[in-house]
This record gives structure tokens, C-alpha cells and sequence, in this order.
């Protein structure tokens, strides 16, 4: 008889992993330089210092000390530079009245800012520690994550709308999502990608607000794109029971065709930069896939731009290059494998699926 399934978050969120959960709202009043480093869900940067002026105290701060550096920093933010900062925290704080406060560490800086809103009638609260206990929370959360429920891995052909199947799922959560990227080597991102403290600290949340029995997430390499994903999730996802979705490959290479050419498409992008971006991926995988067929494919992607036809440069890609690569990583993964089926049969299975224990956790 299976054992009941773990009943996540048996008390309510409490402190930073509340704050963390309810994405604040937070006024991040670190620098743009700061913030463009990573940042927690839920922020909007409002800085009390821009970028120059923290650099001019930090000199200050060096070459005279703290006392000279504050009198600086409040002569470089004063009159009008003062009233458009504060005006700016007032508006925001109008539109969403639980906001919190950080700078780097809770301290001077979040305490400036909660005191001119004092001033002029608002009182906010600072989180403690500010961005750095955020971030080092978001950071136990992530390692404590494997071990506390079953978690399950949907894996399929590329093409097989994985992702799809994954949004439309209870207790999912999407890195490919998280990380704005694809997932394969045409999975360039129609955005940049955010940093890897914006994207973990992003995971940690989504985490965090999880109140289902198990975890399902989409079968990953280390990597998605240029971001790593966390080292002990990774390891869970290698142990973790596997279902596998199948579609035929005419279907597969239409629902390529709608997600990479007609979507972008859509969204404004020209179909002559289009057809150099996909170009300039197939070249990059010019190697592995071989001199002649690159050839055939680079000639295929061509006439779809030119005809509206894209199935068969698709077609040609996912046989000579995806299968054969996917089905070598899936023969490491077979007994693993707990079920197999096309969309409708993977969403019913997943909806009735209860997990047994504990015996895929890592420990």
C-alpha cells in the first residue's frame, strides 16, 4: 500500500520566505548596477543612488571615511533629485501599500529612504538583512527543495509540446520558463536570458509557493542556455520516476513550426532576421551534424522562408540530429520510465498520478 504523499508548507509561511512567496512587492533601492546583477521577484528598482553617485561615495567613503561619504551622498541626492526619488517611492507605494524596502544589507541606505517617507507621511518597513538575506534564503531554499517531496520529470522527443503539457499541469514548474530560453540549440531566447541570481532566486520562489503532493518538471541538461540549473535540483531530476510524452514526427515539426517561426513571426520579428537567426543556430551545429546534411538543411530552411513550408527542414533536423541525440540520453533513463503515452494519456496520468514514498528521493 503506497504511503500517503507529503503534505508541503504544514505551517504558514513565516518571515523572508513570506515576503519571498508574496514577491513582496519590493522597492530595491540598490543601484541600476546593483540590481542588474539579480534581483528577487516582485522588485522594481528605485534607487536612492544611481550608479555615479554610488561610485563617488564609495571613493569618498575610501579616501575619507563614513562620515564624509554620508555628507556627500546627501548633498548629490538633495532638492530636486530628492523630491523625484521620493516622488517615485510614493507612487509606487500608492499602487501596492505592502511594499518592503531593501538595499544591499537593510542598512544606511534603507534606512534614508524609510525615514523621507516617514517625513512625508508613509511608513513602510525594511526587510532585514535587505537584498543579501533575500538572496541567501532564496539559496537554502533551493537546497533544501530535494528531499521534501516526490518529484516527477516529463521527458519526450523535442517537438512533443512538453512545455505545453508541463503549463497545463498541477504542482509544474517551468525552467525553461524561469531561464526565457528554449531549450535546445535553436531555444535562443526572443528576450535575454536574466541573470543566474534572478533566475535562481526566481526558482526559489516559485518553490516556495509549491502546495503540490509531488514536483513535475520537464527533463533538463545542466544547462538551459547559458544558466545553470541548481546542482542539487539537477541531481534530483536524475533519480527522480520519468514519463515520457510521444507524438509522431509530422506533428512534432508543426508544433516547431508554430512555437519558432509563426510565434516570432507574430511578435514582429522580420522574417529576413528570422531566417538568419535559424540559420546562424543550424551553422553552429554545423559539426555534429555533418557537412552534406547541414547542406540539405541550410537549402530546406531556405524554401520553407521562401514557399510558407518548414516542415521538411524541420522534419530533416529532428531526424539527423534531436532523435538520435535524444534516444541515446533516454537509454540511460529507461528504468526510470514509468509510463509513455501521447498528450491526452500523459495529461490523464498525470492527474490521477500518486507517488509511492519517498524511494526516488536523493539522499
Amino acid at each position: 500500500m503506497a504511503r500517503p504523499s507529503p503534505k508541503p508548507h504544514p505551517e504558514p509561511l513565516r518571515g523572508p520566505d513570506r515576503l519571498l512567496a508574496n514577491r513582496g512587492p519590493f522597492i530595491d533601492l540598490r543601484s541600476p548596477g546593483e540590481f542588474s546583477t539579480g534581483a528577487v521577484p516582485g522588485a522594481v528598482n528605485l534607487p536612492l543612488l544611481n550608479d555615479d553617485e554610488r561610485h563617488q561615495v564609495g571613493l569618498t567613503y575610501k579616501a575619507e571615511g563614513q562620515a564624509a561619504a554620508i555628507a556627500l551622498g546627501e548633498t548629490l541626492v538633495s532638492g530636486p533629485v530628492k523630491d523625484a526619488r521620493l516622488a517615485a517611492w510614493l507612487a509606487f507605494i500608492e499602487d501596492h501599500p505592502d511594499t518592503w524596502l531593501y538595499c544591499w544589507r537593510g542598512g544606511l541606505r534603507s534606512r534614508n529612504a524609510q525615514g523621507w517617507l516617514r517625513e512625508a507621511g508613509m511608513s513602510i518597513e525594511r526587510v532585514p538583512g535587505g537584498f543579501k538575506a533575500l538572496r541567501q534564503r532564496c539559496l537554502e531554499v533551493l537546497d533544501a527543495a530535494p528531499g521534501t517531496r516526490p518529484w516527477l520529470v516529463l521527458g519526450g522527443r523535442t517537438g512533443t509540446g512538453k512545455t505545453v503539457v508541463l503549463n497545463e499541469a498541477s504542482g509544474s514548474i517551468d525552467l525553461e520558463g524561469l531561464a526565457n530560453h528554449r531549450g535546445s540549440a535553436f531555444g535562443a531566447a526572443l528576450s535575454p536570458q536574466p541573470t543566474p541570481v534572478t533566475f535562481e532566486n526566481a526558482l526559489a520562489v516559485d518553490w516556495l509557493n509549491h502546495d503540490h503532493p509531488y514536483l513535475l518538471l520537464e527533463d533538463e541538461s545542466r544547462t538551459i542556455g547559458r544558466l545553470a540549473v541548481p546542482p542539487a535540483w539537477h541531481a534530483q531530476m536524475q533519480a527522480a520516476p520519468v514519463v515520457i510524452l510521444e507524438a509522431d514526427l509530422e506533428s512534432r515539426a508543426a508544433h516547431i513550426a508554430e512555437e519558432y517561426v509563426a510565434e516570432p513571426l507574430a511578435l514582429g520579428i522580420s522574417e529576413t532576421s528570422l531566417a538568419e537567426s535559424l540559420q546562424g543556430s543550424l551553422d553552429r551545429i554545423q559539426r555534429r551534424l555533418g557537412g552534406l546534411r547541414h547542406r540539405q538543411v541550410s537549402e530546406q530552411l531556405a524554401d520553407g522562408f521562401r514557399t510558407g513550408e518548414h516542415g521538411p527542414w524541420i522534419q530533416s533536423l529532428l531526424s539527423w540530429y534531436y532523435d538520435p541525440m535524444y534516444d541515446y540520453q533516454l537509454e540511460k533513463k529507461e528504468a526510470r520510465v514509468i509510463f509513455r503515452g501521447d498528450r491526452q494519456a500523459v495529461r490523464e496520468f498525470l492527474d490521477d498520478y500518486e507517488p509511492e514514498g519517498r524511494s526516488d528521493q536523493v539522499c
